[in-house]
């Protein structure tokens, strides 16, 4: 009898962890001494049997330190194990059709032939509430996460090596991770900053545009075009929010200067991940016109980015003459990088030079697909073109939404101006009841 998927899964995920066990071991006798391995394989031991409280209390401060050192970084070796091997059952369901979204529409659609008349939901319904539906994930600076960004990033060079069993050099390319893993300082020599948390969210951001957002929307459209609901390519169904860097609730630290600090470099990382998307982009789309046209539409619009960009490198110039998409793609890449320097600086915007807003990117992303639709290009536009122009509308040019949270009494100061200095002193029942008097009246203004 054959192994069911999962429960091979189960058997490799075992293996692995026990791999990555058995390197972690060789690093503590590398960089420690077999004293540091003997000592945790013994409270491992003691532990397993229901003690261990001597052996701990025994220990001096130093071999403390380097004992829960040892422990936590073998977790955190596991649980990377346990992310690669649950993703790969992920990517499975989804090759199979069991995937949640794939149950989600099936039940849909049996939930459509199942109506009974004068009760139905009609597909038009249907595209309606897709088209307004909106998730949107929020970020926060968990004062319990320190992970630094150097530590998450050999985590995600084990997982990808994980993911690659072929690699011929996968165990030396293992083992020197963790040898760097267990020399890296897993905590920082300050407390963070609001902008060092700023930073690390984008970690998570940048590897959501690159690798799982693109796929999930994808799959989203998908499997709703099964039951012939479109999702319109700009929908934002998906979109994230981030507090850091706003949430000024209590936070003294928040200043204005840091939230503005914090949309910069936020801007700047969503730029610099949707630049290495255009340059995916540009390498791929080598259609000729030697081959196949470009409507009238694209072509000019190529004219006057060539106008309106002079930088534009005499090499591409001359070598993508007749790849209109590929100098298409190249004029993107210039204008993000103008609108990324233009947030550095507070610039003003430069219609043709660099983006306004997101919406723009988009009119140039979707004048490529349409092109591609009219001439014969149907699987190229809606292959790596399409995943690109779905995960802009979801990103935008800012990652995310900066949400500002701000304590009440800051803003019970403001309304103060408005209503009068005996609005503070007013009770919170009575303060709600003004202010609902206050919004009552401005809709009736409006």
């Amino acid at each position: 009898m054959s192994q069911s998927p999962i429960a091979a899964d189960d058997a490799a995920l075992r293996s692995d962890v026990r791999r990555l066990g058995d390197l972690l071991g060789q690093t503590l006798v590398r960089q420690e001494g077999p004293e540091l391995l003997a000592l945790v394989e013994e409270v491992r031991k003691a532990v397993r049997e229901g003690s261990g409280a001597e052996i701990l209390a025994q220990l001096s401060v130093e071999d403390s330190v380097q004992l829960v050192r040892a422990f936590s970084t073998y977790f955190h070796l596991a649980n990377v194990a346990e992310q690669v091997h649950r993703a790969r059952v992920l990517a499975e369901a989804r090759v199979t059709g069991g995937s949640w979204l794939a149950r989600a529409v099936d039940r849909i659609d049996a939930a459509l032939k199942a109506q009974t008349p004068g009760h139905e939901l009609t597909k038009e319904e249907i595209a309606e509430w897709v088209g307004a539906m909106s998730v949107r994930p929020v970020f926060t600076a968990h004062p319990t996460e320190a992970a630094r960004r150097s530590v998450l990033n050999k985590l995600g060079s084990i997982a990808d090596l994980l993911d690659d069993p072929r690699n011929p050099s996968q165990q030396e390319r293992l083992a020197e991770t963790v040898d760097l893993l267990w020399q890296t300082d897993e905590l920082r020599l300050g407390r963070p900053e609001p902008l060092d948390e700023a930073l690390n969210a984008l970690y998570y951001l940048d590897d959501l545009f690159t690798q799982t957002v693109p796929e999930v929307l994808n799959d989203f459209a998908k499997e709703m075009k099964r039951i012939d609901v479109e999702v319109p390519i700009t929908s934002r169904p998906l979109s994230f929010g981030n507090w850091i860097g706003g949430d000024r609730d209590g936070n003294p630290n928040i200043t204005p200067q840091v939230t503005e600090d914090a949309v910069v470099l936020q801007v700047g990382h969503a730029i610099r991940t949707t630049i290495a998307a255009m340059d995916r982009l540009r390498q791929m789309l080598s259609v000729s016109t030697r081959i196949t046209g470009a409507t009238p539409e694209l072509s000019a619009s190529v004219e006057e980015d060539l106008k309106r960009i002079p930088e534009f490198e005499q090499r591409f110039l001359r070598l993508n003459s007749q790849e209109p998409y590929r100098l298409k793609a190249t004029a993107i890449v210039h204008r993000l990088a103008f609108t990324r320097n233009r947030h550095a600086v507070g610039g003003p915007h430069v219609p043709g030079r660099d983006y306004k807003d997101t919406s723009e990117l988009l009119a140039d992303l979707t004048l490529m697909r349409d092109s591609l639709f009219a001439h014969r290009g149907e699987l190229i536009a809606t292959g790596l073109l399409e995943r690109t122009i779905r995960s802009v509308a979801a990103f935008g040019l800012t990652h995310a939404t900066l949400d500002i949270r701000e304590h009440s009494d800051a803003h019970h100061n403001v309304l103060k101006n408005f209503l009068g200095d005996g609005y503070l002193e007013k009770s919170h029942d009575e303060k709600f009841e003004i202010l609902i008097g206050e919004l009552a009246n401005g809709v009736k203004r409006n």
